[in-house]
């Protein structure tokens, strides 16, 4: 499989290791034919937590399909930004697994999911404080020197803001991979959903972004509830990410994309096709900086 690898613009190019292709998640219903049929997928996300086993046929069919393709970890219950110290069992079963799959990337939230002990089944957001933030970057150093490795960070979507803030957002994110290092997984949709839920405008996100530290931008659907979108990954990807997402390469360059789907998820075809999709806007990325560049 010829893997068409990321130019070294980021700070730390050790980071990833992805195709600058588009990938798709690989979910339960998908694993039986992706490994009967091997289909034209560039690249595959597990979330990290679902193999946090010694052994057993889950396991045995990630390292199978991880012999085929690339594969990245993608953490949701890491808890970042809580404030109780970070699990470290959580810790030594990611650190056991990134061993076993030697993954092309390792990713987690931007975000606090559990308090006191007791877990919360949402990726909650955190208040954009100068003390919050000081408590996330302890904890993503934390993470780093566990793995051994440079880590991507991903900002989330939210429903309610914790006023008064300090600082956007994008200036949050932003400072967390300037003081720990780490890298950017950049989710467009995310911008877009928390830019219409709070009225800011998603230009504003990417612009306060530096370009030296995305290293993989994230796609999805949303839906609309009660005047709220909500990031449900249940949906094709919208038009205005699409355009946002346009927007993100022309500025950070060709980046290694992931279509996410993890609700009514659909036939491995459809995921292709939002991939393939994606891949377009890849393409027309490198055929337009190679025009300018002649």
């Amino acid at each position: 499989m010829v893997q068409d690898m990321p130019a070294p613009h980021l700070k730390n190019a050790s980071a990833v290791t992805l195709p600058v292709r588009a990938g798709i998640g690989l979910r339960a219903p998908h694993l039986r034919q992706v490994r009967e049929e091997s289909p034209p997928a560039a690249w595959f996300e597990v979330h990290s937590e679902n193999y946090f086993v010694a052994g057993g046929p889950a396991l045995a069919a990630l390292e199978a399909v991880r012999q085929r393709y690339p594969v990245s970890l993608h953490g949701v219950g890491m808890s970042l930004g809580g404030a109780d110290d970070l699990d470290p069992d959580h810790l030594r079963r990611l650190k056991a697994l990134a061993e076993r799959i030697q993954p092309a990337a390792i990713s987690e939230h931007l975000c606090w999911s559990a308090i006191g002990g007791r877990w919360l089944n949402d990726l909650l957001p955190l208040p954009y404080t100068r003390e919050a933030l000081a408590r996330v970057c302890k904890h993503v150093d934390q993470v780093q020197e566990a793995l051994g490795r440079t880590i991507l960070v991903e900002n989330v979507s939210s429903y309610l803001r914790f006023l008064p803030e300090d600082m956007p957002e994008w200036v949050f994110v932003a400072e967390v991979a300037r003081r720990t290092g780490c890298c950017l997984l950049l989710d467009v949709n995310n911008i877009h959903v928390s830019a219409c839920n709070h009225g800011f405008n998603g230009m504003d996100f990417l612009a306060g972004i530096p370009v030296d530290t995305v290293a993989e931008i994230h796609l999805a659907g949303y839906e609309e509830v009660d005047g709220l979108l909500v990031d449900t990954h249940s949906r094709p990807v919208y038009p205005p990410v699409w355009d946002l997402y346009q927007a993100a390469l022309e500025r950070f360059g060709r980046i290694p994309t992931l279509i996410e789907w993890d609700q009514d998820i659909p036939a491995l075809e459809v995921l292709l096709a939002e991939a393939a999709k994606a891949q377009g806007y890849l393409d027309a990325v490198r055929e337009q900086r190679h025009a300018l560049a002649a």
